[in-house]
């Protein structure tokens, strides 16, 4: 992959052969995001899973203490009481069987996430091809198929992030902005490791955590010490 000169010279500040602590990580990539806009932190896990196997795969969600640093727009899917608690509970767009065509014919995808209450599963289970390539599909390990429908709402809003292995069993989510203090981002990046570890499938055995790097949108990853994480 060709690299811009602004990417390479930020690049030699990294020691790739290194493998950082939290702070020194978290200092170093904040240091290396120097695109003009505020860069989007995300921490890419390699984890000894297998993730063909059921028991082996690794799916749910943490609220970040700091947030994201990015506005979410919320999809719910819901009818009666709870069409009115989503609207209420300052869902962007609630709605039901009428958005189906909408999604499906005019591609209208102006949404983050989808919240559904299970009596709606039916109707989004229609949605499934377009929204499941996605990462989009409402799932009740993540909290997104519920009837607390406020709460799933307040979570997201608040800085909710879902994580989960792609085919190459890492996983990949943001933790904050480069514009956050180093300290913010230090609580985002505990709160979603502490969480991954509870998440080790009890059935893996050897190495669970391979590899963790910091990232910035623009920038060279960091690599940490996974030591502490084993």
């Amino acid at each position: 992959m060709k690299r811009g000169k602004k990417y390479i010279e930020t690049a030699k500040q990294v020691d790739r052969a290194a493998q950082y602590d939290t702070a020194e990580a978290i200092a170093m990539v904040k240091k290396v995001a120097v695109a003009k806009f505020d860069e989007t932190i995300e921490v890419h896990i390699r984890t000894g899973c297998d993730g063909r196997h059921a028991e082996q795969q690794i799916r749910g969600a943490v609220v970040l203490p700091h947030g994201t640093g990015k506005s979410v727009k919320v999809l719910v899917f819901a009818k009666g009481e709870k069409f009115d608690e989503a609207t209420a509970a300052g869902a962007d767009y609630v709605g039901g069987e009428e958005l189906i065509p909408r999604i499906q014919n005019e591609g209208w995808l102006d949404f983050d996430v989808v919240v559904a209450t299970p009596d709606m599963m039916g109707v989004v289970g229609r949605l499934g091809r377009i929204l499941g390539p996605k990462g989009l599909m409402p799932n009740p390990k993540a909290g997104t198929v519920t009837m607390d429908v406020t709460k799933a709402i307040n979570d997201i809003k608040a800085g909710k992030i879902e994580y989960r292995l792609d085919k190459s069993n890492i996983i990949h989510v943001p933790v904050g902005k480069a514009s956050f203090s180093e300290a913010d981002l230090a609580d985002n990046f505990q709160t979603l490791m502490d969480a991954i570890i509870k998440a080790r499938p009890s059935s893996l055995k050897g190495q669970y955590i391979r590899s963790v790097t910091l990232t910035p949108t623009m920038g060279p990853g960091v690599k940490l010490n996974v030591a502490k994480f084993v």
